[in-house]
């Protein structure tokens, strides 16, 4: 282990934090490392394998397609790409999609869409996004100026221009944040990176109406929280409110590469020939595992058990709130829950990953749970128990 991650150290950029574990194989919610010790996994790569490690399903899938086209380029056309477009739009608001790499290449292509959108409309000038503070839309220098948060922005200043940041979940300040150049307005229906915040009642379907008045469009970064995450397909549809424009990435493919934007028909008619491309965006390979385990992660039944196990867990670590006061709030959708605490959580992540459990913490005190959405009762009340003995130490 050691030799490994020396050579980790060595060779690859030190922009991670990384544990001292180095894995090998996975199955299920399970992990092992290069000794052979077993994990169980509550944190599914940040909510990417949402199908869990090693699916039989998937991996036949993958087998059978490297074997027969995994790249020809965006010059031609590919079955499996527009498979697993047709099955998109079919289950979303969407018109049109277009395949990127990563949720920030997809949130990438959603402003620039929103930008030419309202040029072709409006005409010039009118390119500002307003974007929500605590927001985390990605690391390329657009996505970055769009994420309301200083701690990724220094050092890399001047931002991109266009952004102006306001408070999540308050209409008048989206509301007095608007000018005359402003064209749309981007919000994570659930804010994950920035502590697991949740809209309050209402805001989204306000959302929706002040930009149909103001005539802005509304795009929902769905990166994280989409793909079942929450207990349905994608989380807005529990809003009962839908977007011009969704970006998803993360769990599209249960781990393999890829982004997409979805836009209705009138706003995707911005994008002509040549006003965007991507090398290895929606590639053979890559849609044909993505259609699968949309097709899995979309069963009725499956999201019913997500909403059920959820809500399970939530219960569970309601009770350990009441035994614990360091422990300050629970909160969450399906499978996207967070404890917020009173104090620093990385000694908690330390302690878990020391007893076999991964977990992380996001926002310095909000311990964010997303295990693979297949995890059950029993592995969640394994992992409910130590925490339960962890949170003890912590207060001795």
């Amino acid at each position: 282990m050691d030799n490994v991650q020396s050579a980790c150290h060595e060779h690859i950029f030190n922009t991670y934090g990384r544990l001292p574990v180095t894995f090998v194989r996975g199955e299920g919610c399970t992990l092992w490392d290069d000794d052979g010790r077993e994990y169980l996994d509550f944190l599914a790569g940040i909510a990417v394998c949402n199908l869990g490690h090693s699916h039989p399903e998937l991996a036949r899938v993958m087998f059978e397609q490297a074997n027969t086209l995994v790249h020809v380029s965006n010059l031609f056309y590919t079955l499996p790409q527009i498979d697993l477009a047709a099955q998109l739009t079919r289950l979303s608001f969407a018109d049109k999609v277009f395949f990127s790499n990563s949720g920030a290449e997809a949130n990438e292509a959603a402003i620039k869409l929103a930008r030419k959108y309202s040029n072709d409309r409006f005409g010039p000038g009118r390119f500002h996004v307003i974007t929500m503070k605590d927001s985390f839309h990605g690391r390329t220098l657009a996505t970055l100026s769009a994420t309301a948060q200083d701690k990724v922005h220094k050092g890399f200043e001047p931002l991109v221009e266009g952004f102006t940041y306001v408070d999540f979940n308050s209409i008048s300040a989206v509301e007095a944040a608007i000018t005359d150049k402003t064209c749309a307005v981007m919000v994570e229906p659930i804010q994950g990176e920035g502590g697991i915040n949740m809209p309050r009642e209402g805001y989204l379907r306000e959302l929706k109406e002040l930009c149909r008045s103001r005539h802005l469009l509304l795009i929902f970064d769905e990166v994280q929280v989409g793909m079942g995450r929450t207990g349905t397909l994608f989380a807005h549809e529990q809003e009962g409110v839908t977007p011009d424009i969704m970006t998803l990435a993360k769990a599209l493919a249960n781990g393999l590469p890829i982004g997409a934007m979805l836009a209705t028909g009138e706003v995707a008619e911005a994008f002509v020939l040549g006003t965007h491309g991507t090398t290895f965006g929606g590639t053979p390979l890559v849609t044909s595992v993505a259609l699968r385990t949309v097709q899995l992660l979309s069963e009725p039944s499956f999201l019913e058990r997500v909403r059920r196990v959820g809500a399970y867990f939530v219960e569970k670590l309601k009770e350990l709130q009441a035994r614990h006061e360091v422990v300050r709030d629970i909160r969450g959708r399906g499978l996207l829950i967070g404890m917020d605490l009173t104090v620093p959580g990385k000694d908690i992540v330390d302690k878990c990953l020391q007893r076999g459990f991964i977990i992380n913490c996001t926002h310095e005190t909000v311990l964010r749970f997303v295990p693979p959405l297949i995890v059950g009762e029993k592995e969640i009340d394994r992992f409910v128990k130590v925490l339960d003995e962890i949170l003890k130490e912590e207060a001795a």
